[in-house]
């Protein structure tokens, strides 16, 4: 669905950087639920208390905690699945902390989040135009490709991407690296590179998902 490339130049926005931007101490974390996710495991997880896990995510069913639900953790500053504090955190001064979010029991600090609509794309040549399957660097399209807007994601950010549900992509989330562009990518929108015919990669429609810019 990326429709034709927009010219392709090794000049890119590789080098650009991402701003690290910095959240109170205490700050809350973002928990990326699992089959097996419940308030209670999560509550142990991040030492809180189940009371308070509750109060931090009032429109969340505790019967219904699906795969890729993110849930906040309220408070929480220790690295959760892991025996050693966060490095990262242990650098800031007592006022400041990372924004960070979970997923498959590993950690990631983010810049910010991009509420986006996605669509997905395949290797066919009718999807790529007259360059064929490679992305906006020349190099081949590969899972954890995706296609955005650079004024909005800068080439080169890496991406943790939450909120969708197809076959051809992991459970839950995974992290892609904004290496293509689209005409038809402008704003808050993603196009997804899937490997699979054009017909199993269509499947996917369109899907709210939400991004964290990680670092």
């Amino acid at each position: 669905m990326k429709n034709i490339k927009t010219v392709k130049t090794a000049a890119a926005l590789l080098g650009l950087s991402v701003m690290l931007m910095a959240a109170p101490a205490h700050a809350e974390r973002i928990h990326v639920a699992g089959d097996q996710t419940t308030f209670y495991r999560v509550a142990q997880k991040y030492s809180v208390s189940l009371e308070q896990l509750m109060q931090a995510n009032p429109e969340v069913d505790p019967q219904n905690i699906y795969p890729g639900l993110r849930l906040v953790v309220p408070g929480s500053t220790a690295l959760a699945g892991s025996g050693i504090a966060s490095a990262e955190s242990a650098k800031q001064s007592g006022s400041q902390g990372n924004k960070t979010v979970e997923a498959w029991g590993k950690v990631f600090t983010y810049d910010k989040t991009v509420q986006a609509k996605a669509t997905a794309y395949s290797s066919a040549a009718s999807e790529n135009g007259p360059w064929g399957s490679v992305d906006y660097f020349g190099n081949p399209l590969k899972l954890g490709t995706i296609a955005v807007d650079p004024s909005i994601i800068p080439l080169g950010t890496k991406v943790l991407v939450t909120g969708y549900s197809h076959p051809g992509l992991p459970k839950q989330a995974f992290v892609a690296t904004a290496l293509d562009t689209g005409s038809a990518i402008k704003g808050n929108r993603i196009d997804i590179f899937i490997p699979g015919s054009q017909s199993f990669v269509s499947e996917f429609g369109f899907q709210n998902v939400e991004l964290y810019l990680i670092n």
